[in-house]
Protein backbone atom coordinates (compact mmCIF):
# COMPACT_ATOMS: atom_id res chain seq x y z
CA UNK A 1 0.00 0.00 0.00
CA UNK A 2 1.19 3.52 -0.75
CA UNK A 3 0.17 6.09 1.87
CA UNK A 4 0.51 9.85 1.64
CA UNK A 5 1.10 11.41 5.06
CA UNK A 6 0.67 15.17 5.45
CA UNK A 7 2.62 16.77 8.28
CA UNK A 8 5.18 13.97 7.94
CA UNK A 9 8.03 15.96 9.52
CA UNK A 10 6.04 16.63 12.67
CA UNK A 11 5.97 14.80 15.97
CA UNK A 12 3.16 12.37 15.14
CA UNK A 13 3.65 12.34 11.37
CA UNK A 14 7.25 11.20 11.59
CA UNK A 15 6.35 8.35 13.96
CA UNK A 16 3.48 7.31 11.69
CA UNK A 17 5.67 7.39 8.59
CA UNK A 18 8.32 5.26 10.30
CA UNK A 19 5.74 2.68 11.40
CA UNK A 20 4.22 2.43 7.91
CA UNK A 21 7.63 1.95 6.30
CA UNK A 22 8.51 -0.67 8.92
CA UNK A 23 5.36 -2.55 7.95
CA UNK A 24 6.45 -2.59 4.31
CA UNK A 25 4.30 0.24 2.95
CA UNK A 26 5.50 3.01 0.68
CA UNK A 27 5.10 6.48 2.20
CA UNK A 28 4.92 9.84 0.48
CA UNK A 29 5.56 12.47 3.15
CA UNK A 30 4.54 16.12 2.88
CA UNK A 31 5.36 19.05 5.15
CA UNK A 32 5.47 22.83 4.74
CA UNK A 33 7.83 23.60 7.66
CA UNK A 34 5.63 26.51 8.73
CA UNK A 35 7.71 28.14 11.50
CA UNK A 36 5.62 27.23 14.51
CA UNK A 37 8.79 25.86 16.10
CA UNK A 38 12.39 25.65 14.83
CA UNK A 39 12.84 23.83 11.53
CA UNK A 40 15.91 21.84 12.70
CA UNK A 41 13.65 19.95 15.12
CA UNK A 42 11.50 18.73 12.23
CA UNK A 43 14.58 17.94 10.16
CA UNK A 44 15.80 15.69 12.99
CA UNK A 45 12.43 13.95 13.00
CA UNK A 46 13.08 12.99 9.36
CA UNK A 47 16.68 11.96 9.91
CA UNK A 48 16.13 8.19 9.79
CA UNK A 49 13.28 8.32 7.28
CA UNK A 50 15.21 10.11 4.55
CA UNK A 51 17.49 7.09 4.13
CA UNK A 52 14.65 4.59 3.81
CA UNK A 53 13.86 3.19 0.37
CA UNK A 54 10.13 3.20 1.09
CA UNK A 55 9.94 6.91 1.92
CA UNK A 56 9.78 9.93 -0.39
CA UNK A 57 9.50 13.47 0.94
CA UNK A 58 8.18 16.69 -0.60
CA UNK A 59 8.28 20.12 1.00
CA UNK A 60 4.98 21.71 -0.04
CA UNK A 61 2.29 23.97 1.38
CA UNK A 62 -1.18 22.46 0.98
CA UNK A 63 -2.68 25.95 0.79
CA UNK A 64 -0.92 26.88 -2.45
CA UNK A 65 1.04 24.06 -4.09
CA UNK A 66 -0.24 21.58 -6.71
CA UNK A 67 -1.25 18.41 -4.86
CA UNK A 68 -2.60 16.04 -7.51
CA UNK A 69 0.80 15.04 -9.00
CA UNK A 70 1.91 13.82 -5.56
CA UNK A 71 -1.02 11.39 -5.41
CA UNK A 72 0.20 9.18 -8.27
CA UNK A 73 -0.12 5.57 -7.14
CA UNK A 74 -1.35 6.58 -3.67
CA UNK A 75 -4.01 4.32 -2.13
CA UNK A 76 -4.71 6.15 1.15
CA UNK A 77 -4.05 9.53 2.74
CA UNK A 78 -3.55 10.37 6.42
CA UNK A 79 -4.07 14.09 6.92
CA UNK A 80 -2.13 15.22 9.98
CA UNK A 81 -0.93 18.60 8.72
CA UNK A 82 -2.47 21.45 10.71
CA UNK A 83 -1.56 24.57 12.60
CA UNK A 84 -1.44 23.34 16.22
CA UNK A 85 -1.47 25.00 19.59
CA UNK A 86 -3.84 27.07 21.66
CA UNK A 87 -2.14 30.38 22.46
CA UNK A 88 -1.14 31.50 18.97
CA UNK A 89 -4.61 30.79 17.60
CA UNK A 90 -5.93 33.79 19.54
CA UNK A 91 -3.57 36.18 17.77
CA UNK A 92 -3.26 34.72 14.26
CA UNK A 93 -6.65 33.42 13.22
CA UNK A 94 -5.91 33.80 9.51
CA UNK A 95 -2.98 31.39 9.72
CA UNK A 96 -5.08 28.80 11.56
CA UNK A 97 -8.03 29.20 9.20
CA UNK A 98 -5.92 28.85 6.05
CA UNK A 99 -3.83 25.92 7.31
CA UNK A 100 -6.61 23.98 9.00
CA UNK A 101 -9.53 24.70 6.67
CA UNK A 102 -8.28 25.91 3.28
CA UNK A 103 -5.42 23.40 3.17
CA UNK A 104 -7.81 20.59 4.08
CA UNK A 105 -10.24 21.64 1.35
CA UNK A 106 -7.57 21.70 -1.34
CA UNK A 107 -6.37 18.25 -0.24
CA UNK A 108 -9.92 16.88 -0.38
CA UNK A 109 -10.38 18.23 -3.90
CA UNK A 110 -7.13 16.66 -5.10
CA UNK A 111 -7.91 13.30 -3.48
CA UNK A 112 -11.38 13.23 -4.97
CA UNK A 113 -10.05 14.05 -8.42
CA UNK A 114 -7.56 11.18 -8.18
CA UNK A 115 -10.05 8.67 -6.76
CA UNK A 116 -8.18 8.03 -3.50
CA UNK A 117 -9.64 4.98 -1.76
CA UNK A 118 -9.46 6.31 1.81
CA UNK A 119 -8.61 9.50 3.68
CA UNK A 120 -8.12 9.57 7.43
CA UNK A 121 -8.52 13.09 8.76
CA UNK A 122 -6.86 13.65 12.13
CA UNK A 123 -8.72 16.01 14.44
CA UNK A 124 -8.49 16.78 18.15
CA UNK A 125 -10.29 16.53 21.47
CA UNK A 126 -10.33 20.35 21.45
CA UNK A 127 -13.46 20.23 19.28
CA UNK A 128 -15.41 19.07 22.35
CA UNK A 129 -14.63 22.17 24.40
CA UNK A 130 -13.84 22.78 28.04
CA UNK A 131 -14.55 19.21 29.14
CA UNK A 132 -13.97 16.38 26.68
CA UNK A 133 -15.36 13.48 28.69
CA UNK A 134 -17.35 10.70 27.06
CA UNK A 135 -17.89 9.24 23.61
CA UNK A 136 -18.09 10.79 20.16
CA UNK A 137 -21.69 11.86 20.67
CA UNK A 138 -20.71 14.45 23.29
CA UNK A 139 -21.70 17.84 21.82
CA UNK A 140 -18.88 19.77 20.18
CA UNK A 141 -18.35 23.21 21.70
CA UNK A 142 -14.78 24.43 21.11
CA UNK A 143 -13.52 27.26 23.31
CA UNK A 144 -10.47 28.40 21.30
CA UNK A 145 -9.90 29.54 17.72
CA UNK A 146 -7.73 26.44 17.24
CA UNK A 147 -10.61 24.18 18.24
CA UNK A 148 -13.02 26.13 16.06
CA UNK A 149 -10.85 25.72 12.96
CA UNK A 150 -10.36 22.02 13.62
CA UNK A 151 -14.10 21.51 14.00
CA UNK A 152 -14.67 23.46 10.79
CA UNK A 153 -12.24 21.12 9.03
CA UNK A 154 -14.23 18.15 10.36
CA UNK A 155 -17.45 19.63 8.98
CA UNK A 156 -15.75 20.15 5.62
CA UNK A 157 -14.64 16.52 5.49
CA UNK A 158 -18.15 15.34 6.40
CA UNK A 159 -19.67 17.57 3.71
CA UNK A 160 -17.54 15.73 1.14
CA UNK A 161 -18.61 12.39 2.64
CA UNK A 162 -22.32 13.12 2.79
CA UNK A 163 -22.72 15.11 -0.41
CA UNK A 164 -20.08 13.63 -2.70
CA UNK A 165 -19.64 10.13 -1.26
CA UNK A 166 -15.97 10.74 -0.51
CA UNK A 167 -14.39 7.84 1.47
CA UNK A 168 -13.12 9.63 4.58
CA UNK A 169 -13.15 9.04 8.33
CA UNK A 170 -12.13 11.23 11.27
CA UNK A 171 -9.94 10.46 14.29
CA UNK A 172 -10.02 12.75 17.33
CA UNK A 173 -6.66 12.57 19.08
CA UNK A 174 -6.38 13.23 22.82
CA UNK A 175 -3.14 14.93 23.98
CA UNK A 176 -0.46 12.90 22.23
CA UNK A 177 2.88 12.61 24.05
CA UNK A 178 6.09 10.61 23.86
CA UNK A 179 9.52 10.84 22.21
CA UNK A 180 9.88 13.83 19.85
CA UNK A 181 6.93 15.65 21.42
CA UNK A 182 6.66 19.22 20.13
CA UNK A 183 8.76 21.70 22.16
CA UNK A 184 5.70 23.83 22.95
CA UNK A 185 3.81 20.99 24.64
CA UNK A 186 3.58 20.79 28.41
CA UNK A 187 5.35 17.50 29.13
CA UNK A 188 8.30 18.49 26.95
CA UNK A 189 8.48 21.97 28.50
CA UNK A 190 8.42 20.49 32.01
CA UNK A 191 11.04 17.85 31.21
CA UNK A 192 13.46 20.38 29.78
CA UNK A 193 13.01 22.86 32.63
CA UNK A 194 13.28 20.30 35.41
CA UNK A 195 16.36 18.72 33.85
CA UNK A 196 18.03 22.14 33.93
CA UNK A 197 16.96 22.97 37.49
CA UNK A 198 14.56 25.71 36.43
CA UNK A 199 11.11 26.32 37.95
CA UNK A 200 8.09 25.35 35.90
CA UNK A 201 4.91 27.34 35.40
CA UNK A 202 1.56 25.65 35.88
CA UNK A 203 -1.49 27.49 34.59
CA UNK A 204 -4.23 27.00 37.17
CA UNK A 205 -4.11 24.55 40.07
CA UNK A 206 -2.59 21.62 38.21
CA UNK A 207 -5.62 19.44 38.83
CA UNK A 208 -6.73 19.67 35.21
CA UNK A 209 -6.57 16.17 33.76
CA UNK A 210 -5.98 14.46 30.44
CA UNK A 211 -6.42 10.99 28.99
CA UNK A 212 -3.08 11.55 27.26
CA UNK A 213 -2.19 9.15 24.44
CA UNK A 214 1.29 7.73 23.95
CA UNK A 215 2.41 8.30 20.38
CA UNK A 216 2.79 4.60 19.54
CA UNK A 217 -0.85 4.01 20.53
CA UNK A 218 -1.99 6.91 18.32
CA UNK A 219 0.06 5.53 15.42
CA UNK A 220 -1.30 2.01 15.83
CA UNK A 221 -4.87 3.32 15.93
CA UNK A 222 -4.33 5.42 12.84
CA UNK A 223 -2.92 2.56 10.79
CA UNK A 224 -5.75 0.27 11.88
CA UNK A 225 -8.29 2.94 10.90
CA UNK A 226 -7.07 3.08 7.29
CA UNK A 227 -8.78 -0.23 6.59
CA UNK A 228 -11.09 -0.51 9.58
CA UNK A 229 -12.82 2.85 9.99
CA UNK A 230 -16.25 3.26 8.44
CA UNK A 231 -16.73 5.93 5.80
CA UNK A 232 -18.05 8.96 7.67
CA UNK A 233 -17.06 7.46 11.02
CA UNK A 234 -15.71 9.62 13.84
CA UNK A 235 -13.52 7.95 16.47
CA UNK A 236 -11.82 8.98 19.71
CA UNK A 237 -8.17 7.92 20.04
CA UNK A 238 -7.07 8.29 23.66
CA UNK A 239 -4.87 6.88 26.40
CA UNK A 240 -5.50 4.11 28.87
CA UNK A 241 -6.33 6.31 31.87
CA UNK A 242 -6.64 9.92 32.93
CA UNK A 243 -3.99 11.69 35.01
CA UNK A 244 -3.76 15.21 36.40
CA UNK A 245 -1.05 17.67 35.44
CA UNK A 246 0.29 17.48 38.99
CA UNK A 247 0.61 13.69 38.69
CA UNK A 248 2.43 14.02 35.38
CA UNK A 249 4.89 16.53 36.85
CA UNK A 250 5.57 14.20 39.77
CA UNK A 251 6.34 11.30 37.43
CA UNK A 252 8.65 13.41 35.24
CA UNK A 253 10.49 14.76 38.29
CA UNK A 254 10.85 11.28 39.75
CA UNK A 255 12.36 9.91 36.54
CA UNK A 256 14.81 12.84 36.47
CA UNK A 257 15.57 12.46 40.17
CA UNK A 258 14.73 16.06 41.02
CA UNK A 259 12.34 18.00 43.24
CA UNK A 260 10.20 20.34 41.13
CA UNK A 261 9.81 24.04 41.85
CA UNK A 262 6.35 25.02 40.66
CA UNK A 263 5.08 28.54 40.03
CA UNK A 264 1.37 28.95 39.44
CA UNK A 265 -0.19 31.37 36.96
CA UNK A 266 -3.81 32.08 36.02
CA UNK A 267 -5.48 29.56 33.75
CA UNK A 268 -5.29 30.17 30.01
CA UNK A 269 -8.36 31.12 28.02
CA UNK A 270 -9.71 28.17 26.09
CA UNK A 271 -7.65 25.55 27.95
CA UNK A 272 -9.53 22.32 28.62
CA UNK A 273 -10.24 21.35 32.21
CA UNK A 274 -10.72 17.59 31.84
CA UNK A 275 -10.48 15.07 29.00
CA UNK A 276 -11.38 11.41 29.31
CA UNK A 277 -12.40 9.67 26.12
CA UNK A 278 -14.62 6.68 25.62
CA UNK A 279 -12.86 4.73 22.84
CA UNK A 280 -15.42 1.93 22.53
CA UNK A 281 -16.33 2.92 18.98
CA UNK A 282 -12.71 2.67 17.79
CA UNK A 283 -12.24 -0.63 19.60
CA UNK A 284 -15.30 -2.16 17.98
CA UNK A 285 -14.51 -0.82 14.50
CA UNK A 286 -10.79 -1.54 14.19
CA UNK A 287 -9.57 -3.03 17.46
CA UNK A 288 -8.06 0.09 19.01
CA UNK A 289 -6.77 -0.31 22.55
CA UNK A 290 -4.31 1.95 24.35
CA UNK A 291 -1.48 -0.23 25.66
CA UNK A 292 0.92 2.30 27.23
CA UNK A 293 0.20 3.43 30.80
CA UNK A 294 0.90 7.15 31.34
CA UNK A 295 3.48 6.47 34.04
CA UNK A 296 5.41 4.20 31.68
CA UNK A 297 4.95 6.56 28.73
CA UNK A 298 6.11 9.68 30.58
CA UNK A 299 9.21 7.89 31.82
CA UNK A 300 10.00 6.79 28.27
CA UNK A 301 9.62 10.37 27.05
CA UNK A 302 12.06 11.57 29.73
CA UNK A 303 14.56 8.82 28.87
CA UNK A 304 14.33 9.77 25.17
CA UNK A 305 14.92 13.43 26.06
CA UNK A 306 18.04 12.57 28.05
CA UNK A 307 19.39 10.45 25.20
CA UNK A 308 18.58 13.05 22.55
CA UNK A 309 20.40 15.90 24.24
CA UNK A 310 23.71 14.03 24.37
CA UNK A 311 26.12 14.56 21.43
CA UNK A 312 25.55 11.02 20.11
CA UNK A 313 21.99 10.62 21.42
CA UNK A 314 19.34 9.24 19.10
Amino acid sequence: MRVLVTGAAGFIGSHLSEALVEQGHDVVGLDAFIPYYPRPIKERNLQDLRDRAGFRFHEIDLRTAPIEPLLDGVDSVVHLAAMPGLDRSWSDLELYATCNIVGTGRLLDACRARGIARLIHVSTSSVYGLDAVGDEDVPTNPVSPYGVTKLAAEHLVMAYVRTLGFPAAILRFFSIYGPRQRPDMAYQIFTEALSEGRPITVFGDGEQSRSSTFVSDAVAGTIAAIDGAAVGGIYNIAGSRRITLNQAIATIADELGVTPTIEHAPGRGGDQRHTEADTTRAREAFGYRATVDPDEGLREQVRWFLRARTPTGR
